[in-house]
Formats: structure tokens, sequence, C-alpha cells
């Protein structure tokens, strides 16, 4: 059976490099070029991806991604959302809306921005049925299952949702990880983190606040996203600790 998860995009919230051509300390090679934060999850026929950012439709056929049937969110920020409309193809192709899970407050952030994936108006079809998660829930297709714990962290000024997933868990956007949730982040055979930059944020995990949450919650392997443009690849992989890694855009892994 083929469970592979793939991150598809692992840049900040302007990708690198920017829209002017700005690489900051970035060497010009593959592995600097980052695409907006996203994943995606293939457990034999079931496919899943989490956030729909504003390159998902690039990300989705660099990746040979052609079959789609849930969306998992992260949080309403337009670098996680905005690619959000481009999933209509998989209504159309589905002939059923796309389930999509959020927190309370993602979902109702996501209906108001893009009202028009979920209710009907000038004879548009709604693409999407909404679900508001708990702690946890269940995504499946036929016999295929994904069994998936969701938890609060902080981020900034809003609260994000964290992502355990058959003992992978995807936290893309965080400062911080509340006391009562560092739980859920122990024993782990992968742990995807946020790791903006090198200087402290408000809104994110810097280098040494992401290296000191691996080093207490000791994940068999960690692999540091969100990545700006002050994080070379190769010089950060060079300092990390063995069980560490940067992302980069297509690295994928079976699990």
């Amino acid at each position: 059976m083929k469970k592979r998860f793939t991150i598809l995009g692992c840049g900040s919230s302007l990708g690198s490099p920017w829209i002017t051509n700005y690489k900051g300390d970035l060497e010009m090679n593959s592995k600097n070029q980052r695409t907006r934060c996203c994943a995606h999850i293939q457990k034999g026929n079931l496919s899943v991806l989490i956030d729909t950012s504003p390159d998902i439709k690039y990300q989705f056929l660099k990746n040979k991604i052609t079959k789609l049937d849930s969306i998992i969110y992260t949080h309403e920020h337009a670098d996680q959302t905005a690619g959000i409309f481009e999933m209509r193809p998989f209504y159309w192709k589905n002939k059923s809306k796309i389930p999509i899970y959020g927190s309370n407050r993602t979902i109702k952030a996501l209906k108001k921005s893009y009202k028009f994936c979920f209710i009907e108006k000038h004879g548009y079809k709604p693409i999407m049925q909404a679900n508001i998660v708990k702690k946890n829930f269940l995504i499946k297709k036929g016999k295929f299952k994904l069994y998936i714990k969701a938890f609060d962290v902080d981020h900034g000024l809003i609260k994000a949702t964290g992502y355990v997933i058959e003992k992978i868990g995807y936290i893309s956007d965080c400062n911080n990880v509340p006391l009562k949730n560092l739980k859920y982040l122990k024993n782990l055979n992968y742990l995807i983190l946020d790791c903006l930059k090198i200087d402290k944020h408000p809104s994110h995990f810097n280098l040494d606040s992401a290296l000191n949450l691996i080093d207490l919650t000791k994940p068999k392997k960690a692999i540091l996203t969100n990545l700006h443009t002050d994080l070379d690849y190769f010089k950060l992989k060079d300092k990390l600790p063995k069980n560490v890694i940067p992302a980069y855009d297509g690295l994928s892994f079976s699990f």
C-alpha cells in the first residue's frame, strides 16, 4: 500500500525568491526555490491536502497529483488559503463537494472570505463541505483511513491548528505550543515544524526556538519548514543536528 507524505512548499509567506527577485542570503539552487507552505498525504487511493497555498496549481502539476479527496486547513491566513479556488476542477472531477476540515475560527474565516466556495450564488454551485474539527477526527475513502489529532498552537495573535497524522506532526505556522499540547508531539516518527528565521519573530519559531522544541519532544526525524530568505538550505543543513533537516519543495517520504 502506498503511503507517502510530500512537502509541496516550504517557503515563507512570499516564497523565494520574492516577486521582485529578491533572494536575501540564498544561493541560487533548486533547494532554495521555495513556494508557499503546503503538504500532501497519499494513503492508498486516499489523497489529502494540507492547506491551499497561492502556488497550489503549480505544486500539484509539478508533483503529478491528479486526485484529491479532502483538505485540512491549519489556519486562515492568505499564504495558506489563497489557492482555494483552484480546487474547483476536483469538484467537477469527483462530482461531489470537497470535504474541508479546520478549527471553528478557520472555517468561519474561509466562509467569509471565499463565500462562493460554500454558498450557491449567480448559478455557481458550492464546491466545498465544511467540517469543524475537534480533538480527533477521521478521513476515509473505502478501506483507507487517516486518523488525525488536532490541537491548538499559538501563531502570533491567533490560534492555528497543529496536526498529528500517522505519527507525523505538522505545524507550519507557530511561535509556541501550549504546554498541555506538547504531549501530542512526543515519540513521533517525523515532526515538520515552522522555522521562519534566524532572528526572533513574534508569530513564528526561529531557528533556536524550533531546535529547542525538537530537543524537548525528541522525534526520530524533524524537518524545518516555512523558511525565509535568511536560511540557505545547504548552510543550514551543515549546522543542524543529524536528525534535523531543512525542507525543500518536493521533499517526500514513506510512512
